[in-house]
């Protein structure tokens, strides 16, 4: 009797083992990654990610070509990093925007090259492929990111510029209301605080006088009167 529970512990342990360490597995590999830190301009960057997730679907076509055993899981994986490359490639977007860098060129791919891909994913929904049941959330997950994404990259940046911080008011706006009343208020008020320090010290115009010093009648006159 013990045996059989210290087995089944053993068993329940290696699950949980295996299930762990699925979930923790990097969307991209180890040379993707490095590419992508070698590529700082947003565009740029952009156009790899796009390039990676092009090449996961491209490997889903090639496994559905073929009736092999085992190929629903490795569709399902490629799917699933998929998605998260569109994630990254939102982040990227947004953090682009947030420094308010040009991404118009960025975009205009990601929406040609977006809507190619959601057409592939949308194909292979319709065609039911028998062990599809294996893989159908993960699909409905990159059709609906696709849909998204294209959604966004349809948006001129300084419409998706706005979109953003309106998003981020309304997060901002929704955690302080789940707040108990007390720190909500003490979060307001630094905030306030934070937003009139900010508002004086751009009123002040730069100068390298020191206090207490004015510049001589001679240097604030009109340019015709020296």
């Amino acid at each position: 009797m013990r045996t059989a529970i210290l087995s089944a512990c053993i068993l329940s342990f290696c699950a949980a083992f295996f299930a762990s360490g699925q979930s923790k597995r990097d969307f991209l590999t180890t040379d993707e990654a490095n590419q992508i830190r070698n590529i700082q301009e947003p565009n740029d960057r952009m156009a790899l990610y796009i390039h990676f997730a092009k090449q996961r679907l491209d490997q889903v076509t090639q496994l559905l070509a073929k009736d092999k055993p085992g190929r629903s899981a490795l569709i399902h994986d490629l799917l699933e990093d998929y998605t998260k490359i569109l994630d990254a490639i939102g982040a990227v977007s947004d953090d682009a925007l947030h420094r308010r860098i040009d991404i118009t060129k960025g975009s205009q791919n990601l929406f040609h090259e977006t809507g190619t891909m959601l057409a592939q994913l949308q194909k292979i929904q319709d065609s039911a492929p028998k062990d599809m049941a294996r893989f159908d959330f993960v699909l409905t997950e990159a059709i609906d990111a696709s849909s998204g994404t294209l959604d966004e990259a349809r948006l001129n940046p300084q419409d998706r510029a706005a979109q953003i911080s309106a998003q981020e008011k309304k997060a901002k706006e929704d955690r302080l209301n789940n707040l108990p009343p007390e720190e909500a208020a003490a979060e307001k008020k630094a905030a306030q605080a934070a937003a009139d320090k900010k508002a004086e010290e751009k009123k002040k115009a730069p100068t390298l006088l020191r206090p207490g010093e004015s510049l001589p009648p001679s240097a604030v006159g009109p340019p015709n009167d020296r």
